[in-house]
């Protein structure tokens, strides 16, 4: 039968009035749809279609039951499929924050009224530049973003180009691409990029300019935080352990000796970054001011300062900082954009961030989908259906966010940092984080989720999933050779002697550098016993002679040395298992061991 009809009902305000049957084209004929808009986005169709066969005369003035159906349901159906937007006017102007008693938008399925199409927003397509990423003040509706013009949400995933292999680097970015995301944030270690004053290595798996422009090749923009200090369970949070070398020196302020090393560092690291800027023609798009700073809080004039030494060197894109949610207040810069990091919508969320900027986009700097973990306590997921619901009330409130992280990498070698709250905690070597890719780089049930909820905000379909990294299973092996600690000493540095033993930071070695990572064995010959009290940080082992007498750390700080009728060797080997990254106490992170003992003897 020839000249059916179909209804396409959309999550539009309704207006009655006599329906009038149009002939059917493939573009409404299918469920789900989208018709562009000139701006970029567009119109969700297809909510549900319904087939009318045989339509009456176009102008009848009778209205057949089928007709009376439809427009007797049509409000219901629009209200049940139109997308929970709560609260879209209080919300985001910060009258009525989000509370956790609220219905949440997501326990409903999301049909989006506008879809995206940001395939022209991408750093290969978009080839005339000029503005680049713009906070743009709402009138009448939600503030946004805009790239180039065009209306933007950043949608992120943190990767950390120092975490992963170099050879993974493309795969990993191929992924985030694939998944829907449209950008990658990444910081930037001081410590492994200046392993000595002046020395710098941007080499191999720490090519920094390497990594963001294949992420531009990817189709990926780039969000950079070069610090100096980043945090990240880092190695005291990436900041060179040389600086703790002179008791002066005051970490994250603008104490004369700490401003003169930053200068240096940002002096060769900045100038490498700008090229990279989007008006210069590469992917990034905004740079982060150092990390968290209002939970330190130290120095009002360090940010300020951090600030300044970014414009001057020429960084002109968009800067940000980036917050604790209730931490805002002390870490903002005036004309700067504030963002915050959580892990879940409370009550509080942005009652700090609305104080400093009332009328800015929001931007969600680390969505934590996960966390690390240190040694000795237990691995805590995070659930999958949580990630993705928050992430659809992210959409549904025009809320730009970066999860952190999509994939976490591993801590290779000693670069893992510590906590120390009530007591100290080593970050373990791998960096999982419970991320959206695991720590190999597989696929997990939040990337899956979080694709299919994405692909249904988007006109274009997404890139086609990469294959899964290629595993080997290897043999198992015995090790039928070692050596032992005390053959090996003989090819290692001359011991250095000294009254008391010196911190780690301070050895003259590495061209008066000291020693950041690893291990330091400390001895002295003694000719009687006694009692030996040591703080060790983080850990030692004591051994008299080649003979193991204990290990000490943060709960064990007494070992008894027997008696011995002629003088032997006593034997510390003090391990560092990560500087603490986070808070205050990253001003005392000096790698020794304060000791109290009954004997006396020169060390080595």
């Amino acid at each position: 039968m020839q000249g059916s009809a179909s209804l396409t009902v959309q999550s539009l305000p309704l207006c009655l009035g006599l329906w009038i049957p149009a002939q059917r084209t493939p573009e409404s004929a299918a469920l789900g749809s989208g018709q562009q808009r000139g701006d970029g986005s567009s119109v969700g169709r297809g909510l549900l279609g319904l087939a009318v066969m045989g339509p009456p005369p176009r102008f009848s003035p009778h209205l057949a039951w089928r007709r009376i159906l439809c427009i007797f349901f049509l409000p219901f159906i629009s209200s049940g499929f139109a997308p929970r937007i709560k609260y879209t006017d209080k919300f985001i102007f910060g009258k009525e924050p989000l509370t956790s008693s609220k219905p949440r938008a997501s326990t409903v399925p999301f049909f989006p009224a506008v879809r995206f199409n940001w395939s022209h927003l991408t750093p290969l397509e978009l080839k005339d530049r000029s503005v680049g990423l713009q906070a743009e003040e709402g009138v009448g509706r939600n503030p946004y973003f805009t790239l180039e013009g065009h209306e933007f949400l950043i949608f992120g995933g943190s990767i950390h180009y120092f975490r992963v292999p170099r050879e993974y680097w493309r795969d990993r970015l191929l992924k985030l691409r694939a998944c829907g995301f449209n950008t990658v944030t990444t910081y930037v270690p001081w410590n492994l990029h200046e392993p000595e004053s002046g020395k710098f290595d941007f080499s191999g798996n720490l090519d920094l300019e390497a990594f963001v422009l294949l992420a531009a090749e990817v189709g990926l923009w780039v969000i950079l935080r070069p610090g100096p200090y980043v945090c990240s369970e880092l190695d005291l949070g990436g900041l060179p352990s040389r600086l703790l070398q002179d008791p002066t020196t005051q970490l994250r302020t603008t104490n004369r000796t700490f401003v003169e090393a930053v200068d240096k560092y940002f002096d060769h690291l900045i100038a490498r970054v700008v090229p990279l800027q989007y008006r210069k023609g590469g992917p990034i798009i905004a740079v982060q001011v150092e990390n968290e700073y209002g939970s330190f809080n130290k120095d009002k004039n360090y940010m300020p300062y951090l600030h300044k030494a970014l414009l001057e060197r020429g960084v002109v894109e968009l800067l940000l900082t980036s917050d604790n949610t209730n931490k805002v207040l002390n870490g903002h810069i005036k004309g700067v954009l504030a963002t915050i990091n959580m892990n879940s919508f409370r009550a509080d969320t942005f009652e700090q961030l609305f104080k400093v900027q009332k009328n800015k986009p929001i931007l969600i700097m680390e969505y934590w989908v996960g966390w690390f973990d240190t040694w000795g306590k237990r691995h805590t997921p995070t659930d999958a259906g949580d990630v993705e619901n928050t992430v659809t009330e992210f959409i549904q409130l025009d809320i730009s966010f970066n999860v952190y992280m999509f994939h976490g990498g591993t801590n290779f070698g000693f670069m893992n940092g510590g906590i120390h709250f009530t007591h100290y905690r080593a970050v373990i070597t791998s960096y999982d984080y419970d991320a959206v890719l695991t720590e190999a780089g597989d696929y997990t049930d939040k990337y899956f989720k979080l694709r299919k909820l994405f692909q249904s905000v988007f006109v274009t379909p997404l890139p086609l999933l990469p294959k899964p990294t290629h595993k080997a299973v290897y043999p198992s092996m015995r090790l039928s050779l070692y050596l032992p600690l005390w053959d090996v000493l003989q090819y290692l540095n001359r011991p250095v002697v000294s009254r008391t033993p010196l911190n780690m930071e301070n050895l003259p070695i590495h061209g008066g550098n000291g020693q950041a990572f690893g291990l330091v064995l400390y001895e002295a010959t003694i000719c009687s016993g006694g009692r030996l009290h040591v703080e060790a940080r983080d850990a030692a082992q004591v051994f008299l002679n080649e003979t193991s007498l204990g290990i000490l750390a943060d709960e064990t700080q007494n070992v008894d040395v027997p008696t011995i009728t002629e003088c032997q060797l006593l034997r510390i080997l003090v391990e560092n298992q990560g500087r603490v990254n986070f808070s205050w106490k990253i001003q005392d992170q000096r790698k020794v061991f304060p000791w109290r003992t009954s004997l006396s003897t020169p060390w080595k």
